[in-house]
């Protein structure tokens, strides 16, 4: 099981890039355009740097909803294969069955 405080720390990000994600993208637009003229383009950078760190779609990290492990994430399932593994074993998941041979 995860830290409380890193499963909060990543909802709180999510919230963030869900909140400047149309202001981000109208920055990111400005700036890339080549028809305006430079210092147009360099304000906007500058905008785009004030943001908060936390508000880019990058500093995202997929947890299993489950037990909010970070790593071996499925993102189909959106859960962790130890959190996969032990549905499938308790007959939670319908047609999974654990192989042997």
């Amino acid at each position: 099981m995860a830290k409380a405080a890193m499963i909060q720390r990543e909802l709180k990000r999510q919230k963030l890039v869900a909140k400047y994600a149309a202001k981000r993208a109208a920055l990111k637009e400005i700036a890339a355009n080549t028809d305006l003229p430079m210092e147009e383009r360099f304000k906007a950078r500058l905008k785009l740097a004030e943001l908060p760190r936390n508000s880019s779609a990058t500093r995202l990290h997929n947890r299993c909803e489950i037990t909010g492990r970070p790593k071996g994430y499925y993102r189909k399932l959106k859960m962790s294969r130890i959190a996969l593994r032990l549905m499938a074993s308790d007959g939670m998941i319908p047609g999974m069955v654990k192989s042997s041979w």
